[in-house]
């Protein structure tokens, strides 16, 4: 019979979130976890609570001190992988930071939920559950960043919470799902293809902030005013969450010239979220990096880790083609 010693060891980072939560204020994650019994016989988990917030509050310094704390417990030789409990609304783009700035084959597993620990039909103790499961798996190594919630898993780069309240929100839109968590089995069905983890080249982990990046979306009659404001206010970048055609009106055009012309990258995405955005217009050299499929959030995270190394447009389009 095997004994309790046996079990993987999965590092569990909570950061609050529903998760968490409950009508009289969040819980510590070892609350919760300790009602959630099937956790014993899945794996010896060990809990650490870096802060306790709503994904509302989650910001760029929470990122690189996920980031630092990861690679600490990964490089552990005993543990098996991380799992970071988080709030539902900003767990992609943490999800794709990590998985862009861990330097580790070890999984790291994020999860979140939709209804609050105590409410009816909590998704949370669930999704805690097969996070950690997914966590403690071999399978599940080498994948990058991973977002298990209501039984699906979802890569870092690819997911988007897509529904305000249901279960179902969490997807990879286009792309499709990694694998499912069942009952009797964790079943992969592809793998990542894009780079992360090890094959990425940003090393955060003595930087205390990252480059500012803002988004600007873009919309019938839309002007310049909120690039203009952006690089006022100090951004580095800019990505422009853009018609699905991969435009902005003729106006927005002209100011992404202006200010591509100082030096400041501009990323093009697409506002619909699904599918590739691509220079449909190359005959007016349009100055822009193109964000691929990247959700804009996403080009963000991207962006700002992207000025971490280079301000060539080149090199960073080339980013945008790898990881």
């Amino acid at each position: 019979m095997e004994s309790r010693e046996d079990l993987p060891l999965v590092a569990v980072l909570a950061t609050g979130g529903t998760i968490a939560n409950t009508p009289s204020g969040r819980l510590h994650a070892g609350e919760v976890a300790d009602a959630i019994p099937a956790l014993k016989s899945v794996a010896r988990i060990e809990i650490e609570e870096l802060v306790r917030v709503a994904s509302s509050a989650v910001g760029v310094e929470h990122w690189l001190a996920l980031a630092r704390r990861a690679t600490e417990r990964l490089a552990e030789p005993a543990v098996k992988g991380v799992v970071v409990t988080h709030g539902s609304n900003t767990v992609e783009e943490t999800a794709y930071f990590l998985s862009l700035t861990v330097k580790s084959d070890k999984p790291v597993v994020l999860t979140a939920a939709q209804r609050q620990f105590t409410t009816l039909s909590s998704d949370s103790p669930k999704n805690f559950l097969q996070a950690v499961r997914v966590a403690a798996c071999d399978e599940a190594r080498g994948k990058g960043a991973l977002v298990v919630t209501n039984d699906v898993i979802n890569a870092a780069r690819d997911v988007s919470k897509d529904i305000s309240t249901r279960l179902e929100t969490y997807s990879s839109r286009d792309i499709g799902a990694l694998g499912f968590v069942d009952d009797d089995r964790i079943t992969f069905y592809r793998q990542p293809v894009k780079a992360h983890t090890r094959a990425a080249p940003f090393d955060v982990l003595r930087l205390a902030q990252l480059p500012r990046v803002d988004i600007v979306y873009t919309y019938a009659g839309a002007d310049a005013a909120l690039i203009e404001a952006a690089v006022e206010r100090g951004a580095e970048g800019i990505v422009i969450a853009g018609f699905p055609t991969g435009t902005a009106t003729p106006v927005m055009e002209d100011a992404i010239r202006t200010v591509a012309a100082r030096g400041i990258p501009v990323v093009m995405t697409n506002r619909g979220g699904m599918g590739r955005v691509m220079d449909k217009k190359r005959e007016e050299a349009r100055p822009l990096v193109w964000g691929d499929n990247l959700t804009p959030v996403k080009a963000r995270v991207l962006l700002m880790l992207a000025l971490t190394a280079t301000r060539d447009p080149a090199a960073v389009q080339r980013m945008f083609e790898q990881y």
